[in-house]
């Protein structure tokens, strides 16, 4: 039976003293999570070791970067290796966010280098892909997304492909004023898991938690997951705020 997952990217928010406050905010929440469900929070770097001290007895909760270096170590200024983050005790590296993507230009190849970097120090990468507004009104989005996904991820074998969490992003719902409904969330989803069992066989596919990351909110987060391919959320603005959060985690099936 395959995760089902709460996951908060703070992105670049909150400043030394907000951050400390909004973990010990979630800290002081109790959560009954079962052995199938868990947290997973992407601080920014300067808060990891923080993240994981205020919340190391937080049961199934765990603590993961926003982005990593494909190199292990060497004159690459101001980037961090995911051999780096497995020495502090993060367990999880967020991958190919579409920020990541528009803004610093990381590509496919890029980010299947990146795939293995985290892989090989036995963490697990959370892999975004996702398209744009002109791709889903063009109509292209299955293709689009089943492009990222091959060219940065089918060079693993079974075991690895396993390891790893996917996140859809439909860009075009974030942000914008256009909503993505939890069929169109479903509907990619569903062609995602698809598309691995095309490459790697059902029983794989069923394996490999799939999130949605469009928006999702204390609102509208119980209707998204109870998609049967929807496994969960990554959360942006709304996990800034402990209450809210807390909602979305509690509407984990």
């Amino acid at each position: 039976m395959r995760k089902k997952i709460a996951a908060a990217n703070w992105k670049m928010n909150c400043n030394l003293m907000e951050a400390t406050a909004l973990l010990k905010a979630l800290n002081e929440k109790t959560f009954s999570l079962t052995s199938n469900q868990s947290v997973i929070i992407a601080v920014p770097f300067p808060y990891l070791l923080l993240a994981s001290e205020i919340l190391r007895e937080k049961d199934q909760f765990y603590i993961a970067a926003q982005n990593c270096y494909t190199k292990e170590s060497g004159a690459y200024t101001g980037e961090v290796s995911a051999q780096m983050l497995a020495s502090c005790g993060i367990s999880h590296v967020i991958i190919g966010h579409s920020e990541r993507r528009q803004y610093f230009n990381e590509s496919n190849a890029m980010l299947a280098e990146k795939t293995d970097a985290v892989l090989k120090q036995h963490l697990t990468p959370v892999f975004c892909c996702g398209e744009a507004l002109e791709i889903r009104e063009g109509g292209s989005q299955n293709t689009f997304v089943e492009k990222q996904i091959s060219e940065s991820l089918f060079h693993l074998n079974e075991n690895e492909i396993s390891n790893v969490i996917i996140a859809y992003e439909p860009i075009w719902a974030i942000g914008t004023g256009h909503t993505a409904s939890a069929h169109q969330a479903e509907e990619m989803h569903a062609h995602i898991r698809k598309v691995i069992a095309g490459n790697y066989g059902e029983e794989v596919a069923n394996q490999v938690s799939i999130l949605y990351g469009g928006s999702v909110n204390a609102g509208n987060a119980q209707q998204l997951f109870s998609e049967p391919d929807v496994d969960g959320g990554l959360v942006g603005g709304a996990s800034l705020k402990a209450d809210d959060f807390e909602k979305i985690i509690n509407s984990l099936p």
